[in-house]
């Protein structure tokens, strides 16, 4: 069986404090063999920078996966180029720098990572997430039966449907992205296990990891705000899958949700 510990969009310094602080512990309590978290957001709550993403390597995490914050920091231009471990979504307009899809060998085992961005509320100028799942996922799937799928997208209409769409090709189809954990982890009929939102790590007295005040000055106003992160307490947010590694059948998800009042 492979144990696959998959940890919601990291946000901001409180985000990657708790992934530090909490990933040796959860890895021994659920025997993980696999750790791969959407990152996207680790660095000041908006993007990913070199330095970020060899913190949260160095704190235990084996992979990681992106969205449309991926280009924020202007330098994962580059940086991409040369990382295989993170990917930003296979969707991506041609000529997007660095993959959206790879195989790893973790462990001695063999393993395919697809990260995919939705089209509904989101920036328009991704190919469409269905097709580009066909296609990728039979490329994996030529290399290992374990596929493990982020869907960063903003409907759940849009995510259930990639899910039924790859129910029999995957093994897990998570989605991110709303920072906000959903209760509708299920094993699909078929092979993929499956949830809506894995959820954040960061602030729990937040708006989506941001100081509230500010974002209620937005709503209320509609002038610009300033970017602040939240204080205080934080949650970690993620899914546990276990995979039938042979087969690379779902045969369990269990989804995390902590929060760390001493963080």
């Amino acid at each position: 069986m492979l144990n696959v510990l998959f940890l919601g969009d990291i946000f901001g310094r409180p985000g990657r404090k708790l992934v530090g602080k909490r990933l040796p512990g959860l890895k021994e309590q659920y025997k993980i063999d696999l750790t791969i978290a959407n990152g996207e957001n680790a660095a000041g709550g908006m993007g990913l920078n070199a330095a970020v993403m060899q913190e949260l390597f160095a704190s235990g995490i084996d992979l990681l996966t992106s969205g449309n914050h991926i280009w924020d920091k202007k330098e994962m231009v580059e940086v991409i180029r040369g990382e295989s471990r993170l990917l930003r979504p296979a969707n991506f307009p041609p000529g997007a720098p660095g993959k959206g899809a790879g195989i790893f060998e973790m462990r001695g085992r063999t393993v395919g990572l697809l990260n995919l961005a939705g089209r509904l509320f989101m920036p328009p100028s991704c190919d469409c997430p269905f097709l580009t799942a066909e296609r990728e996922i039979e490329i994996l799937l030529e290399k290992t039966p374990i596929v493990i799928v982020d869907f960063h997208a903003e409907a759940t209409s849009e995510k259930l449907a990639l899910g039924w769409l790859l129910r029999d090709k995957a093994s897990a189809v998570i989605g991110t992205h709303t920072h906000v954990q959903t209760a509708d982890e299920r094993l699909l009929p078929g092979k993929a296990a499956y949830i809506s939102d894995a959820g954040m790590v960061g602030p729990y007295d937040s708006i989506l990891g941001l100081d509230p005040t500010e974002i209620l000055w937005k709503f209320k106003t509609g002038l610009p705000m300033k970017w602040k992160i939240a204080s205080g307490a934080c949650m970690l947010c993620g899914v546990v899958v276990t995979v039938d590694e042979k087969t690379g059948q779902a045969l369990e998800i269990k989804r995390l949700s902590e929060i760390d009042n001493d963080h």
